[in-house]
């Protein structure tokens, strides 16, 4: 495969491409809204088809309202009557305030009766606010926050011993705004400092780390500028958690890009003094690893498309788009960049000669002659990983997830004590009938519903369209948003449909509510873990056979990468779950670290691989196996231990989703980089021998003239770096070898 990479890369072509991505960058920041304009907020709720967004429609198109998730207000003290007036004096002044977003108030003197609004004892009781509009607004947020002053202030004048919290699907919803809010600069100056101090400690050079961190900020301003464009009319969506990804996916490709590259001129500087050509030659050495690399990244990306959970649908393209941007920046920025320091790029350095660690010179021994034990070993610690999943679950408590107190958790605590864990997000049970419902066919219907084993009670039934839409608030015994609460959605809802049956009534039956959607999502994340993985690891798949021009080399590559997969969710769980006390996985976490884990994960086994099709180029198999453990192994090492950092910097957020997805993604990538790249597949291409790359067979190809004439190893790499591109892309010493 040949490419049109010149021989030299002249200063002034250097000058010209830095010009052209300052003017790049200068036209997209004028032109581009700011990115926290367009940003929305991640959409949680399940596909429209659903059930759950079915009884959403149906109750708004009968009952009224837009939807909008309510807040309860929870009142606590040590008297009965102190209660009581905090809720007359917060109710009132809620009213008499007409704050946007508040469209009603529900209490105990509000024709409901004191059932289920106030405790027993009567020292606690709740307040539920019905609100308008959508959480993902400003205005909407603003009105929770100042519901929550209102009732701080008003509780407190009427004693020190009140106490009041705001909790609810809307207190949550904005609490999780909030717990997240600040968060992006966090991440970025945390991802920014990680990357300076492993660029140094590792490669000790100052150029290194200035042409990484210029190069992603580059990529950063573009991908932002261009993803905002594209918010803007409308052609993809942007939420904060998408955002805070793409800084941690450009700062681990862009680092892992510029080593891969900076690693290959070091080794051509060694072979010719002149950087304009080094740089060239370096290109021509590694853009066919780095086109496959970027191309299996926006595959997987891209496959999220086929998800029917919004979120995960939406989470794609702008991931897409900055690593496209990415791409761009190493292909022509960080080549011009080094042109332009030269050999200062190396200080206090100075170049590599291909040479074999002696680390890597026993791992690649110990998989020569040892392959069978080395596979055994390898095996069975994945699997022994892999076990921590036994067990585990999803969960869809967003409560749970917060790393740090927030008001919403401690009222729905409150809440749970004195009133029930279920009454913090009733379900709403909907009967829509085809003739009007009697009194008698109504009592029916509700009986049924609080009949069920798991509805503690029922609270307000309303009839609307000439009665024949019936709702029906259910209470459960259990949290709402746990998993033995959205198990038992089904089966409520075949129990009113029969006791719609008893009734003579013909009607359907749909279940609304926060338990209700969380069923929903997990049935389609279910989904989309199954068909979104399937379509990625095809995507993936198919790439390595036309990179590696082999049918079966890309079965075991991608069978090595799930097998990575499920150790690091083993992993993951028994640190997380086992040790850390989550409840379970974040609800996403499963699908994001299968796309970005296979995405990433393979890009080492790429760089391995074609090390191994350029050795087979003058060499027998074995040999040449050797030699692309020993060449790639400090370069891919070093990227891996880079990439997981950054990846890791996500564990600081406190968001459980974040953590988790950090955590499982810096284990899996230490895994690729450490025991399946340099272990697993190099003895399974033992093991297989010539079929390894199937068609293709393993065969050395006749010596070049270099190698006949006996040309010294050194004296080769100058005739490539010189002479002949399409020998730099055959020729090992013209490629990879010890990255320091």
């Amino acid at each position: 495969m040949n490419f049109s990479v010149p021989t030299r890369l002249s200063r002034r072509t250097a000058w010209l491409v830095l010009a052209l991505w300052v003017l790049t960058v200068g036209i997209l920041t004028s032109l581009a809204p700011s990115l926290d304009a367009v940003k929305g907020t991640d959409d949680d709720n399940p596909p429209s088809d659903s059930m759950s967004m079915q009884a959403e429609a149906l109750a708004r198109d009968a009952f009224g309202g837009d939807g909008a998730p309510p807040a309860v207000l929870v009142f606590r003290s040590g008297a009965a009557t102190t209660t009581h007036e905090a809720v007359e004096r917060v109710t009132s002044a809620i009213e008499a305030a007409e704050l946007p977003h508040v469209a009603a108030v529900q209490r105990a003197e509000a024709g409901m009766g004191a059932e289920g609004f106030v405790a027993d004892d009567g020292r606690a009781e709740m307040v539920v606010v019905q609100m308008s509009g959508s959480p993902g607004e400003d205005g909407f947020r603003d009105a929770v926050t100042r519901l929550r002053e209102l009732a701080d202030r008003e509780a407190d004048a009427v004693g020190p011993g009140v106490e009041v919290d705001l909790t609810g699907p809307a207190g949550i919803s904005v609490d999780a705004v909030k717990v997240f809010s600040g968060s992006d600069k966090v991440l970025l100056f945390g991802t920014i400092g990680l990357v300076i101090v492993l660029l140094g400690a590792i490669y000790r050079s100052p150029g290194l780390v200035a042409v990484s961190l210029i190069g992603v900020g580059f990529a950063m301003r573009v991908a932002e500028g261009v993803g905002a464009l594209l918010a803007d009319a409308g052609w993809i969506e942007i939420s904060g958690q998408t955002a805070s990804v793409m800084t941690v996916l450009l700062f681990g490709v862009g680092t892992d890009y510029a080593l891969i590259i900076f690693s290959r001129y070091r080794e051509a500087l060694a072979a010719h003094p002149d950087p304009t050509v080094a740089v060239a030659a370096a290109m021509r050495g590694v853009y066919g690893a780095l086109l496959a690399s970027v191309s299996t990244i926006v595959a997987a990306v891209l496959a999220l498309l086929a998800a029917v959970s919004p979120t995960l649908h939406a989470f794609g393209p702008y991931l897409a788009v900055g690593v496209v941007s990415m791409a761009v920046v190493a292909f022509t920025l960080t080549p011009a960049l080094l042109v332009l320091l030269g050999r200062f790029a190396l200080w206090p350095r100075g170049a590599s000669r291909p040479g074999e660690g002696r680390a890597w010179a026993r791992v690649a021994d110990l998989v020569v002659e040892r392959p069978r034990r080395v596979l055994a070993v390898g095996l069975a610690g994945l699997a022994l990983l892999g076990t921590g999943l036994v067990g585990s679950q999803q969960s869809f408590d967003l409560v749970d997830g917060f790393r740090i107190d927030t008001e919403s958790a401690s009222g729905r605590t409150a809440l749970a004590a004195s009133f029930g864990p279920g009454t913090v997000a009733p379900s709403q049970v909907l009967v829509h009938a085809h003739d009007p419902l009697s009194d008698e066919q109504v009592r029916a219907v509700v009986d049924g519903v609080a009949g069920h084993e798991r509805v503690a009670s029922t609270g307000a039934v309303r009839t609307a369209a000439g009665a024949r839409t019936l709702s029906v608030d259910a209470v459960l015994d259990v949290n709402p948003y746990g998993s033995r609460a959205l198990d038992a959605v089904p089966d409520l809802r075949r129990a009113v449909e029969a006791a719609t049956r008893d009734a003579g009534v013909r009607a359907d039956v749909l279940i609304g509510g926060e338990t209700s959607k969380a069923a929903d999502t997990r049935s389609a994340l279910e989904r989309d873990l199954v068909v979104v993985g399937l379509l990625m690891l095809a995507a993936v798949a198919l790439i390595l056979g036309l990179v590696l021009r082999s049918v079966l080399a890309p079965v075991y590559l991608v069978l090595t990468l799930l097998l990575s997969y499920v150790a690091a969710m083993g992993l993951t769980a028994f640190l997380a779950m086992g040790l850390g006390g989550d409840s379970g996985f974040g609800n996403r976490v499963a699908v994001y670290v299968l796309v970005f884990l296979v995405a990433l994960g393979v890009d080492y086994t790429i760089f391995m691989m074609t090390r191994f099709r350029q050795e087979l180029r003058h060499a027998e198999p074995v040999d040449a196996l050797r030699s692309s453990i020993v060449r790639t192994g400090g370069v891919i090492s070093s990227a891996g231990v880079i990439l997981a950092g950054t990846f890791g910097v996500l564990m600081t957020q406190p968001i459980r989703e974040l953590f988790q997805f950090g955590l499982a993604m810096a284990i899996g990538i230490l895994l690729d980089t450490f025991v399946v790249r340099p272990l697993l597949v190099p003895t399974l291409i033992r093991l297989l021998g010539r079929h390894a790359l199937w068609p293709t067979r393993l065969s050395p190809a006749p010596p070049s003239e270099s190698f006949r004439s006996g040309t010294t190893e050194q004296d080769r790499g100058v005739a490539c770096v010189t002479a002949d591109a399409t020998l730099a892309i055959r020729d090992a010493p013209c490629d990879s070898g010890d990255p320091r």
